[in-house]
């Protein structure tokens, strides 16, 4: 696939016209239908249902968006990559889950940002296997990852804050009256949980032989959105500390298990690839971070 094209089949799938995308790209119309009806011929399959005024994409085209965006992204950052010479401009694409502990890491990143101006940064939020994906595709250069994983494939830096993991929920809830949250406490009560926390082994270890009488009611992948949730009474959440605002003002309020259960956070980098200079400037200023420490 031509990456041009691939950028025509953008802007068209962004326009949902492709008048209007022949006129945002400067190219004719019958031009750029001609090379969108070559792209759908070579791939055999339709990416387009075209009405009147308006066109939409097809399954397969949104698949091919989607992977689309991740081959130009790739292709803008590894030119930008080559022609720049200088040591201090650059990207930094990092994934990340959510949590306090990696704030070290915000903090090398503005040291950075501050000292070098040309420098830019991506975040990514998600899990382990989101995380990992873009690692090996290359859209990113480094993951933190918590919890304890294999990282066979990637080189690694322990960052120093563990995750404490515990229980939001109102200020109204009976469990409030306790400093701790213990296994038997969560019997039957409405819980909503990370994605990958049902497959935790030490969460398991946890629960003291009581696993299966929790009542699991849902997952997430974003601690803000289920916090909207948990705001209505519908359920409470098991999360990290400080990721949510349980001050006095708010309606809701955590409180750590007991036994404590932690996650460490641990940044890590393809063994394939070489890094660029502004990656490699990251890790030199962050492990300067970690020793003073």
């Amino acid at each position: 696939m031509d990456v041009r094209v691939l950028r025509y089949f953008i802007a068209i799938a962004q326009e949902q016209n492709i008048s209007r995308a022949a006129r945002l790209l400067h190219i004719s119309q019958p031009a750029l239908s001609r090379q969108i009806a070559d792209l759908e011929t070579n791939l055999g399959t339709q990416l387009f249902i075209r009405g009147k005024r308006q066109i939409q994409l097809t399954q397969d085209g949104y698949y091919l968006l989607e992977r689309a965006h991740e081959i130009v992204d790739l292709v803008d950052k590894t030119t930008y990559n080559l022609q720049k010479q200088d040591v201090v401009s650059g990207t930094l694409d990092i994934g990340a889950g959510e949590s306090i502990a990696i704030q070290g890491v915000m903090d090398t990143v503005h040291d950075i940002i501050r000292k070098y101006p040309e420098v830019h940064v991506n975040f990514n939020s998600g899990d382990y296997t989101v995380i990992e994906s873009a690692l090996d595709s290359g859209i990113l250069e480094f993951g933190i990852i918590m919890g304890q994983h294999e990282f066979n494939n990637y080189n690694t830096l322990d960052l120093p804050m563990k995750n404490h993991w515990g229980i939001l929920m109102r200020k109204d809830e009976q469990l409030t009256t306790k400093k701790y949250i213990q296994p038997s406490d969560l019997i039957g009560r409405p819980l909503l949980v990370s994605h990958q926390i049902k497959q935790h082994r030490d969460f398991k270890n946890w629960c003291q032989g009581l696993f299966d009488q929790f009542n699991f009611v849902g997952t997430y992948n974003l601690i803000f959105n289920a916090s909207l949730l948990v705001k209505t009474g519908a359920c409470m959440a098991l999360t990290y500390d400080d990721l949510v605002d349980v001050s006095a003002d708010s309606d809701l309020t955590f409180r750590p298990l007991s036994p404590e259960l932690t996650d460490p956070n641990t940044l890590i980098w393809s063994k394939k690839r070489t890094l660029p200079d502004v990656d490699k400037l990251f890790l030199k200023t962050l492990k300067e971070k970690i020793g003073e420490q």
